[in-house]
Order: C-alpha cells, then sequence, then structure tokens
C-alpha cells in the first residue's frame, strides 16, 4: 500500500492533468527562472502561464525546498 503525497506534492496529480505538463517540465521552468524569491515565482507562474495560486505555490515551495536540501 502507497501513502498518498502530503503537502505541496499533492497538488501534482492535478496540476499535470490540468496544464498538461509534467512536474518535473514545471521546475526545470521554475529553476531557470531569473526570479528566486516565493512569490515572485508564484507571481510569473500565474501570469505568464497561467496557473492557480494554490498550484503554482504548491510547485515553488516544493521546488525551493527540494533545492535548499530540505
Amino acid at each position: 500500500m502507497t501513502t498518498p503525497a502530503k503537502g505541496p506534492a499533492s497538488y501534482f496529480p492535478a496540476i499535470e492533468k490540468k496544464y498538461g505538463r509534467p512536474i518535473a517540465e514545471w521546475k526545470g521552468l521554475i529553476r531557470s527562472s531569473p526570479l528566486s524569491k516565493h512569490m515572485e515565482l508564484v507571481s510569473w507562474l500565474k501570469t505568464e502561464h497561467g496557473l492557480g495560486h494554490g498550484h503554482a505555490n504548491a510547485l515553488v515551495a516544493h521546488t525551493l525546498a527540494e533545492d535548499s536540501g530540505k
């Protein structure tokens, strides 16, 4: 039995389904952005890529946590 994803990762299946891109691709976009602050990245995903706030926030939070080793 697998444990359901918790936290930001729990949004990933819905993000992939709604926006048609794999999570790895979204993370790559975030990492290649010249922006580095959490809310700047969230705003950028919302305005440039049409993501909803919750989905953008989950992607940014997970990516930044991964990159900081947390």
